[in-house]
């Protein structure tokens, strides 16, 4: 009995073995096995293992690059923990959903509280970094404060563990305050940069019904992407359970992501596959938008300028060439105009000159009108002024 329990486990290994050849020998693509005990829990459908160096920062809301990911995918996060009292909450949400994540976590809060970063390890979650104390000032900080920073989180986190490699070389900028003297530096020292492709602002003071809204419009805008939340946030607890149930809902699926080891490959990509915005160039004819149709009128064809002269000499190119119209057909072409075209017609010339005297005053009345009474006022001053002196002149002659 027991001989045809291990033939039959023998041939279910070499079937699943087989299976795995014809998926390309992918076994950290292939779907994980379902939650037990919770039949409508959403699970993890696949674990991506990633190469640091060879994507040092991801995420577009800040960069060219982002994860790999299939349409429906979504990767959580969750920063600044641990706090027992909100992040172990979350752990249970998780626990409960058979969901892994990936948690960045502060160095201070993990020397206050190693028991939660225990917890994550042995729940199969993927821990990195955000610093030692979250500075919110970390772009303007100068390089051997940043390596401070960086450096004494690592070791805050790896100190709560038996194995420092437990700590994946993945890192989040304190509030997503990024400059190129960071990037650089954690390049070379072959840590990645996650950015995000969408949040919740679950860190704003908003309704925990707010923050699951917010999460699943801006995850359907884009239909795949890594998602920034925050396990210390009590409004998250709440949003948490929401969110998981309508992705499930809408077809999404968890990938858990994890970093290559010598003895864990990277997954197999196509560069193509990192780009945040795949440029047009690169889409199949059949995915680009169409051009829009002309229609010409009546036209029997259109016309078109001669061939370029390929053996003209540099700079004598004969196209485009200019057309000239000669003059010998001028004259047949435009016609000399009659000799009555520009004479008034009699009785609008008797029109005009019959003009009302009234008329012709309208003008100088109307600008009279436009005056100021002050203007009005002066204007008769000087008048009687210039008629006394003249009055007084007359009167001194005789």
């Amino acid at each position: 009995m027991v001989g045809k329990r291990l033939i039959g486990v023998g041939m279910g290994c070499w079937a699943f073995a087989i299976l795995g050849l014809i998926a390309g020998c992918r076994a950290q693509a292939t779907p994980l096995t379902a939650c037990p005990g919770h039949p409508d829990a959403i699970g993890t459908s696949r674990t991506l293992v990633v190469d640091p160096r060879a994507h040092p920062r991801i995420g577009s809301m800040q960069y060219p690059e982002t994860l790999p990911l299939h349409d429906h995918e979504v990767v959580l996060t969750f920063d600044d923990g641990p706090l027992p009292r909100n992040s172990d909450k979350i752990l249970k949400i998780l626990a409960d959903q058979c969901v892994k994540a990936n948690f960045f976590l502060v160095g201070r809060q993990s020397r206050a509280y190693p028991a939660g970063v225990s917890k994550l390890v042995a729940l199969g979650h993927t821990i990195g970094t955000h610093t030692q104390n979250h500075p919110l000032n970390f772009e303007k900080l100068p390089l051997d404060k940043v390596k401070q920073e960086v450096d004494d989180g690592i070791a805050s986190a790896s100190a709560a563990l038996p194995d420092p490699t437990l700590v994946a070389p993945f890192f989040r900028v304190p509030g997503l305050l990024r400059s190129k003297t960071v990037e650089d530096w954690l390049a070379s020292k072959g840590i990645q940069i996650w950015s995000a492709d969408f949040d919740a602002d679950d860190w704003r003071h908003i309704s925990p019904e707010q923050v699951y809204e917010r999460a699943m419009k801006r995850i359907e805008a884009r239909g795949k992407g890594i998602l920034l939340l925050h396990d210390i946030q009590a409004r998250t607890v709440v949003a948490l359970p929401m969110i998981l149930h309508e992705l499930k809902v809408r077809g999404y699926h968890i990938v858990h992501v994890v970093p290559a080891t010598p003895q864990r490959p990277a997954t197999p990509t196509d560069p193509m596959e990192w780009r945040s915005h795949p440029p047009s160039a690169m889409l199949p004819v059949a995915e680009r938008p169409k051009l829009p149709v002309f229609a010409f009128g009546e036209a029997k064809g259109l016309v078109t300028p001669p061939s370029p002269d390929l053996n003209a000499p540099e700079g004598k190119t004969q196209w485009p060439q200019v057309a000239t119209l000669p003059l010998r057909s001028a004259a047949v072409t435009l016609p000399v105009p009659a000799k009555d075209l520009f004479e008034t017609p009699e009785q609008a010339r008797h029109a005009l000159q019959t003009v009302a005297p009234e008329a012709k005053v309208r003008p100088a009345a109307s600008a009279v009108r436009r005056l100021s009474a002050t203007a009005v006022r002066r204007r008769r001053r000087r008048h009687l002024v210039l008629r006394a002196k003249h009055t007084a002149v007359r009167g001194e002659r005789h």
